[in-house]
Parts: structure tokens; sequence; C-alpha cells
């Protein structure tokens, strides 16, 4: 194992054990605003610092850009951070969250079904350190495909529907779990077919693409292209699945 990637593992879980203590305590916690439907949680911020002090104990030269805290540090090493992604889950007891971190390593972690998704950069991807695949199905009668609706101001709502409407009659069925980190994640295991989001963040989308890309997948912007990590809109597949996605979601874009 890369030992960047044992470290992002163990900060990773430290995060996790802080998010499993409070649990059971949502309604004591001291919850802010960041936007209309944009929480942030103590729970957030604390496992943001534990996850920054972990790799900080190993690479104290290294950058973070964090969610909640933005850019920290210059380096050409600049892990990209999200302590607690589906945060109006948990703040809901609604147990679909994970802890993402991604450098050339992957680690979303699910702290509470205590599922270990990890990659390294031309290694592979793992689940519970056991290998995993993409889906291998091709089209889209009987996929099962992920996604993710525009909750903030100023997103593409109807330009969303149109694409939910172009694959909805086409698919066995479309999940909207609330963690995108996860449902790529779920792309990578072979649990989903494929997924599509638009106006993500960095933080949403990194681990979850480096996993999909290393379970034999592939990531492209709505219009294909690769730079989703700059738009943050984003399709998540097999190459096959990626090309039948594509086709009805740029009916949408027209």
């Amino acid at each position: 194992m890369h030992p960047m990637l044992t470290i992002a593992i163990r900060a990773a879980r430290a995060a996790g054990d802080i998010i499993v203590r409070e649990m059971d305590r949502v309604s004591d916690l001291t919850i802010d605003s960041k936007g209309k439907n944009d929480f942030v949680s103590e729970v957030d911020r604390n496992a943001e610092d534990a996850i920054i002090y972990t790799i900080q104990q190993s690479y104290p030269d290294h950058a973070f850009l964090c969610e909640e805290t933005g850019q920290r540090g210059e380096s050409e090493f600049v892990w990209i951070i999200d302590p607690l992604d589906g945060t109006t889950n948990f703040l809901h007891e609604f147990p679909h969250y994970a802890v993402s971190i991604a450098l050339d390593q992957a680690v979303i972690f699910d702290p509470v079904k205590n599922e270990l998704f990890s990659a390294s950069k031309g290694k592979g991807a793992q689940l519970n350190n056991k290998k995993i695949r993409v889906s291998s199905l091709h089209k889209l009668e009987g996929a099962l495909l992920g996604t993710g609706f525009p909750f903030r101001d100023g997103q593409e709502i109807d330009i969303f529907l149109e694409s939910f409407r172009q694959l909805h009659p086409k698919v066995a069925g479309i999940r909207r779990a609330g963690s995108a980190a996860l449902d790529l994640a779920y792309v990578a295991a072979g649990r989903l077919d494929g997924f599509w989001e638009f106006n993500l963040k960095p933080w949403d989308i990194a681990a979850g693409a480096l996993l999909v890309q290393e379970a034999g997948g592939i990531n492209s912007e709505l219009l294909g292209g690769t730079d989703y990590l700059e738009s943050g809109n984003i399709i998540a597949a097999n190459p096959k699945m990626m090309k039948a996605m594509l086709q009805h979601i740029n009916k949408a874009k027209a």
C-alpha cells in the first residue's frame, strides 16, 4: 500500500470516529448555514481538523483544499478534503454520508456501514481491501443510476430536470441518496451503473472520480472532456454506459 494512502486511511478513520461519536446527539450540535440548504456543523469542522492534523504529522509541507476552510497552504501536493459529505443526511439521522479524501490517492469512508473505499493512481480500487470493478452493463435498459438534485440558488434546475426526463424512461431506476462521494464510490463498486450531477465542488468529486477510474470506469463532463473538477458537472460509468448516458444528457443541454 502506498504510504500516502495509509495516512489517508488513518485520517479518514479519525474523522469517522468523530462522526460516529456525535451520531446520537445531533439535536445538541451547533449548526450554521453557509447558504440556502447548505449547512455546516461542529462535526464537519472537527472532522476536518482531525484529517488535516493526521496528514500533517507525516506531511507537514503539504497543502489542503477543504470544504469548510478552503485553501490552506501552498504545495505541489494538495489534499482535497470533504470531512462529511452528506451533512444534511447526517443532521436528519439519515444514515448515508462519508468522509472523502483525495490526492493521487482516494479514500471514501462510510462510518455507518464501516465501508472503506480506497485507490492509488494506477493501482486499482478496493472496498475493505477487496478489489472492485465498475458494472459491466452496457445499455440503459435495466440500469440503476445515481444522481443529485440541484439545491442551491442559481443552479440549472431546468436542465437537470430535462436530463432526468431523458434518462428516466430508459432505465430501471434512479436514486438520489444525498452524497455524491458515496454515489461515485458505488459506481466504482458496481452498485450503480452510472452517475451524473451538476454544480458539484472539487471535494465532492475528487476521491470518487479516482475510484471510478481505478475500477475501470471513466469520468466525463456533461458534453465530454475531463474538466469536471473545474465545472462541477460529472458523469461516471463504464465506457459504453457513458456513451449511452451522454447521448441522452446532451439532448437536455441542446
